[in-house]
Order: C-alpha cells, then sequence, then structure tokens
C-alpha cells in the first residue's frame, strides 16, 4: 500500500513538472496567468514569476494587470530580491494610486529598502534611502495600518545611524594617544550631539567630550594648560547637569579632581 502511495506521489510530481513546463513554452497567455496565480498561492514565488515575467507586457492595460503587478512585485519580495521588488512596487504605486492594496506595496517597497541596509560600520548609503522612503510612505498614508510599523522601522534605522555617528567620534577618542588630536574628537562629539540632541548614546558622548578635552588638558604644554582645563571642567559641568549620577561618576570625579589641581597649581604661579 505504501509503495502505492509512493508510486501516485512521483508520478503527480512528475505531472506537475511537465504542466508547468508546457505552460511556460506555450503562447498562451491565460494559461500562464492561471498556473502563475495558482502557484503564488502555494507559496511557490520563483516559478510563479517566470510565468508572470513572460507575460507581464501583455496584460498591460487589460482588467488583470493590476492583480498581475501585485503578484509579480510581491513574489520579488518573498524571494528576497528587494533591489527590483523596490522598482516595481514603486511602479505599482505610481500606475495604481487608488488600489486598496496600494499602501501594502508602497509599505512593502519602502521596507526593501531597510532589508538592503548595512550594519551600521559600513557605509550608509542605503540606510539614508530606507529612511527616505519610508518617511515617504508616513506623509503619504498617515491612515495605513501599516503606519506603526514603519515607524518602527525607522527608530531601529535611526538608531543604526546614531551608532555609527557615535563610533566615528569615539574612534577619534580611542586613537588621540597616537596622533595627539584630541580637538578631533572634542569636535566629533559636538557635531554627534548636534545632530542627535534626543539620543541614546547622549551620556557616553558628553563623558567622552569631557574624556578628549581632559586627556589633551593633563598631556597639554604648560603655557596652555590653564586655558584646556577650563574648557574640560566645563564639559565636566555639562555632563553632570544632565547626567548627575552618570555611570562614568567615579572615573569622572576622579578626572575632575585632577583637573582642579592643575587649576590651582597654575593659578598660585600665575
Amino acid at each position: 500500500m505504501k509503495r502505492f502511495i509512493y508510486s501516485l506521489f512521483f508520478f503527480s510530481i512528475l505531472s506537475s513538472c511537465s504542466e508547468y513546463q508546457r505552460v511556460l513554452k506555450t503562447d498562451d497567455i491565460a494559461s500562464k496567468f492561471k498556473l502563475g496565480t495558482e502557484l503564488y498561492e502555494l507559496g511557490k514565488f520563483e516559478k510563479a514569476n517566470r510565468l508572470f515575467l513572460q507575460i507581464v507586457p501583455k496584460y498591460r492595460g487589460k482588467p488583470q494587470a493590476q492583480k498581475l503587478m501585485y503578484m509579480h512585485s510581491k513574489a520579488f519580495y518573498n524571494t528576497k530580491d528587494y533591489y527590483t521588488a523596490n522598482y516595481k512596487m514603486e511602479q505599482f504605486v505610481e500606475s495604481y494610486p487608488d488600489s486598496e492594496r496600494v499602501d501594502e506595496i508602497a509599505f512593502l517597497g519602502a521596507k526593501s529598502y531597510y532589508f538592503l541596509s548595512p550594519k551600521y560600520s559600513r557605509d550608509q548609503t542605503e540606510t539614508i534611502d530606507a529612511l527616505e522612503k519610508l518617511q515617504e510612505f508616513i506623509n503619504r498614508y498617515p491612515d495605513s495600518k501599516y503606519f506603526n510599523d514603519a515607524n518602527a522601522i525607522i527608530q531601529e534605522l535611526d538608531l543604526k545611524l546614531e551608532k555609527k555617528a557615535y563610533e566615528i567620534a569615539l574612534q577619534y577618542n580611542k586613537t588621540g594617544p597616537y596622533h595627539r588630536d584630541y580637538n578631533s574628537a572634542i569636535t566629533a562629539f559636538d557635531n554627534f550631539l548636534d545632530s542627535f540632541p534626543g539620543s541614546v548614546f547622549r551620556e557616553d558622548a558628553l563623558f567622552y567630550k569631557f574624556d578628549s578635552a581632559y586627556k589633551l588638558a593633563v598631556n597639554s604644554v604648560k603655557w596652555k594648560q590653564n586655558e584646556r582645563t577650563e574648557k574640560a571642567l566645563k564639559y565636566y559641568r555639562s555632563l553632570m547637569r544632565y547626567f548627575p549620577e552618570t555611570k562614568y561618576l567615579v572615573q569622572t570625579q576622579l578626572m575632575h579632581e585632577e583637573l582642579q589641581n592643575i587649576k590651582n597649581n597654575t593659578t598660585t604661579k600665575s
């Protein structure tokens, strides 16, 4: 009995494959549309799209074109061909602005850019593109059921850009001992704080800005030390104003004490 069932299963697969090959080679676009739709609904997106690719130009302007283009663009999305998916989905939105599915396709098209965004340590051009597309979606479809999902992705991508900018600034601080250029670190943290005033890395940025100024002061030539110490103390006060119980408190207090000693000594000598 089991043998009989396996035989039936084997022949059904062969029959299915031969039917697909037959339709793939035929000139009958209705058969391609019908089988492609069936395959799409079964989740066989690559096979479905091979058929759709053959008939898309021939259905242009016909009543079935909207459904075809919907399945065609989503098939690219579901096979993770995000470059093609976002292009096809933008075409759908432009061609069928009144479709009941337009906000879904617009969202997935924008989300395709999100999937192309690399990890934070790499160039973030695709991340910026994704943010622009998602913001465009939110502006255009404020009542969409995908609105909250789009906002969540925007927050995730914003955090990635924040982390990238923060790590660049931190790198100036960490390499300071090798090139003695802590001013570049201070400038980088200033730029970061201006660009991301509400960042989750704000406390860290304020601390390392202070840390950079501290290192510049304690390693300074004598005639510049007083001025640099005052600047470092200013950054210390800024950190303590916003984060009086900072996670860097012990370290910060020791640094502050050393700066005060330098200030007292330079003041006494002058």
